[in-house]
C-alpha cells in the first residue's frame, strides 16, 4: 500500500493506537502520534510497528500497524506545527478534557498552512460534538483573518466512535486488544464545496450527526457506566459479571429501555430498530472474552455526571417531556457513590465536592441542573442520601 497521505494524531493510548490509527493506517495514511507521555512517545519511537488483535466470540484476529511516526510535543511543538500545517487530517483521543491544550498547536499549523485544500479536524472523543468543543478552543488563538478565510485552511466534522478497548495485559506495551465490533460515524456536511471528505475506510459519513451521537452515547455509553457503577457497589471485578447477574442485568437494561424511549420520539427511529440495538449493545458489554474491568470504565465520574453526558443528558431531555428517568436516577446515585477510587482522581475529587457542599450546590456544579429544570427536584434528594450515607 502506498502511504501518500498523512493523518496528525493527538493521543497515544489505547483507543489512538487500536482503533483510530488502525483505520488512517488501514487508509494508506502515514499516522504521526502526538503525546505528552515520554513513554508511550519513546516506545513508538523505538519500535517500527505493533499488533492489534480484534477479539471476538468467534475468536481473535491479529494484524500489524507500521507506517508511523511519533513526536513528543511536551519538546518539539515547533515541530508538531510544521507535521500538521502539513497533513491531509488531524484527529484526536485524549479525553474532552485535554482538548484545550491541543489546540494552539493546531491554530498555529492552521496559520501557516500553505496547501491548497483544507486541513480536516476529527475529534474522536466520547462526548458530543466535540470537534465543535476543539473548534471553539483552536479559534481563540486565530487571528481575525484567518477565522473570516477558515473555510479554506480548514474543515471542522464532528463524529462519534463506538469501539470497547478492554483492560490491557500489564506487559502489552504498544499491543492492543480490542473489540471486532466497530462504528466510526463522521458528519459529511463540513466537507461540502470543496472540502476534501478525507478517504478512511470503516468510516460512515453522515447528514445529521445528532441521531447517532445520542443513540450511541446514551445506548453504549450509559449501559456501560450504569453496569461499573453498579458493579462496583455489588464489589464486582468485570463488567461481564455484572450482565450475568439476573438483577443487575435487569437494572442496566431499565436504563436503556428508558433512552432508548427518547431516541426512538427525538429521532424517529423504530421501536424495532432501537430495541435490536439495545440487543446487540447489551450482548457486546456482557462478552466474558473482553475482561473487562468495572473500576476502569467507571472512572472519571464526574465528567460521567455532567450535564450533557451519558446520565443527566439523556434524564434531562426525558424530565423535559414528562417522560420516566426512574432506573436513570438509580444509575446517578451509584454514580456518585463512586468515591475515592484507587487511581481515579475524579473520584476522589467527587468524594471532596460531596462533603463540602450542600445538595443543591452539588446538583447544580456536578450535573450543571438548575432549580427550574424538572429534574432539579428529583437530583437533590439523592445527592442528600448519598452525602448522609457517606457520613456513616
Amino acid at each position: 500500500m502506498a502511504y501518500d497521505k498523512k493523518a496528525i494524531h493527538f493521543g497515544g493510548g489505547n483507543i489512538g493506537r487500536g482503533f483510530v490509527a488502525e483505520f488512517l493506517h488501514n487508509s494508506g495514511y502515514e499516522v504521526v502520534f502526538v503525546d505528552v507521555m515520554d513513554s508511550i512517545i519513546e516506545a513508538l519511537q523505538k519500535q517500527s510497528s505493533y499488533k492489534v488483535t480484534e477479539i471476538g466470540e468467534d475468536g481473535e484476529r491479529e494484524f500489524t500497524i507500521d507506517h508511523y511516526r511519533a513526536i513528543n510535543s511536551k519538546h518539539e511543538m515547533d515541530k508538531v506545527i510544521q507535521e500538521i500545517a502539513s497533513a491531509d487530517v488531524v484527529t484526536c483521543a485524549v479525553g474532552p478534557n485535554i482538548l484545550k491544550f491541543v489546540a494552539e498547536p493546531v491554530a498555529k499549523a492552521i496559520e501557516a498552512r500553505t496547501l491548497d485544500y483544507p486541513l480536516a479536524v476529527i475529534a474522536c472523543e466520547n462526548a458530543i460534538n466535540a470537534t465543535t468543543t476543539w473548534r471553539g478552543f483552536i479559534e481563540g488563538h486565530l487571528s481575525e483573518e484567518t477565522k473570516k478565510n477558515i473555510q479554506s485552511k480548514a474543515r471542522f466534522a464532528n463524529s462519534a466512535i463506538d469501539r470497547i478497548v478492554p483492560q490491557q495485559e500489564p506487559d502489552a506495551g504498544l499491543n492492543v486488544k480490542i473489540e471486532k465490533f466497530f462504528e466510526w460515524c463522521v458528519e459529511s456536511p463540513p466537507f461540502d464545496n470543496g472540502g476534501n471528505k478525507p478517504a478512511i475506510k470503516g468510516v460512515h459519513y453522515v447528514e445529521d450527526l445528532e441521531p447517532y451521537i445520542e443513540r450511541k452515547l446514551f445506548t453504549v455509553n450509559t449501559s456501560h457506566a450504569t453496569a461499573a457503577y453498579y458493579g462496583h457497589q455489588a464489589k464486582l471485578t468485570y463488567i461481564h459479571e455484572v450482565l450475568h447477574d439476573k438483577k443487575l442485568h435487569d437494572i442496566v437494561r431499565d436504563a436503556v429501555r428508558e433512552t432508548a424511549h427518547l431516541i426512538v420520539n427525538k429521532h424517529g427511529v423504530s421501536i424495532e430498530e432501537q430495541n435490536d440495538y439495545v440487543d446487540q449493545i447489551i450482548d457486546r458489554i456482557s462478552n466474558h472474552i473482553l475482561k473487562d474491568n468495572v473500576e476502569r470504565v467507571g472512572r472519571a465520574p464526574l465528567r460521567k455526571l455532567s450535564r450533557k453526558e451519558r446520565f443527566i443528558g439523556p434524564a434531562a431531555q426525558l424530565a423535559e417531556r414528562g417522560e420516566k428517568v426512574d432506573a436513570l436516577l438509580g444509575a446517578v446515585e451509584q454514580a456518585y457513590r463512586f468515591q475515592n477510587v484507587e487511581g481515579d482522581e475524579e473520584s476522589a475529587e467527587l468524594a471532596k465536592i460531596l462533603k463540602e457542599n450542600s445538595a443543591e450546590d452539588v446538583v447544580t456544579k456536578v450535573n450543571g441542573i438548575e432549580k427550574d429544570h424538572p429534574l432539579y427536584e428529583r437530583l437533590v434528594p439523592i445527592v442528600k442520601k448519598v452525602q448522609e450515607s457517606s457520613k456513616l
